[in-house]
């Protein structure tokens, strides 16, 4: 089974929100195999907002823990955040494959968090996430790598399909995910804040099928106008239904 560990011993929790993710899910999994990489051990939760494709399957041969939650990326990540057992909690998308090099550098992060852990709370107020990646060989994609990487550094405002690697202390102590049913990650990145954000070298490579379904130029745009709205003010729930 992928999780046979004894849960508490579980160092990182990987929690995946998914809604009709059959294609997706095996690709973002893989790069989760194995559960134990240099002594750290992965607890995998998948929180499910009601597929009606095979995604219960596909968790059921990994042997990651599937549970159901109202439809919704905010409030099912909350429910994984409320279920994960372990110290550090990783969020990730259903679509989002990891880099080879993932494992390494997130030890090697939580090991500086860990020893600089002097009993202050100051020293978890951290988080990292990851390399904006497509897989899309067009130069439309390196651009909007390029956007995204340009966004990140200036603005410290990365995305949620860049992953986030976040202590449980500090999740919990600013509120977890808010369930709301859009900005779910822009929220939780203000609430963190710019300086305490860890930009790892490790890439999250994202699947560009909807950017070819939508276009390279419109898909961003309603993003943009999307994000304006919400530093605006208006509600998410006016904010959706642009979104679609």
């Amino acid at each position: 089974m992928f999780l046979n560990s004894i849960i508490l011993q579980c160092m990182i929790s990987v929690i995946i929100p998914t809604l009709n993710s059959e294609r997706s899910l095996p690709r973002t999994l893989a790069c989760l195999i194995p559960p134990t990489v240099n002594g750290v051990v992965r607890e995998v939760i998948i929180v499910d907002g009601g597929s009606v494709d095979g995604t219960a399957s596909v968790a059921e041969v990994t042997g990651a823990k599937f549970v159901s939650a109202p439809r919704g990326r905010g409030h099912q990540m909350r429910v994984g955040g409320q279920l994960a057992k372990s110290d550090w909690l990783l969020f990730l998308h259903s679509d989002t494959v990891l880099t080879q090099e993932w494992s390494d550098e997130v030890e090697a992060f939580v090991e500086r968090v860990e020893r600089a852990f002097d009993g202050t709370r100051e020293s978890r107020e951290v988080a990292g996430v990851f390399k904006f990646s497509l897989d899309d060989f067009r130069p439309a994609a390196r651009r909007l790598e390029w956007w995204v990487a340009l966004r990140c550094r200036f603005a410290g405002l990365p995305y949620g399909d860049q992953g986030l690697l976040i202590s449980r202390e500090f999740y919990d102590r600013i509120g977890g995910f808010s369930d709301i049913p859009l900005m779910e990650d822009v929220d939780i990145v203000r609430r963190i804040g710019r300086k305490r954000l860890m930009f790892f070298r490790s890439e999250a490579v994202t699947s560009a099928e909807r950017y070819r379904r939508e276009g390279y130029f419109m898909r961003p745009l309603r993003n943009i106008v999307c994000l304006a709205l919400y530093y605006m003010g208006v509600p998410t729930r006016l904010i959706s239904r642009l979104y679609g």
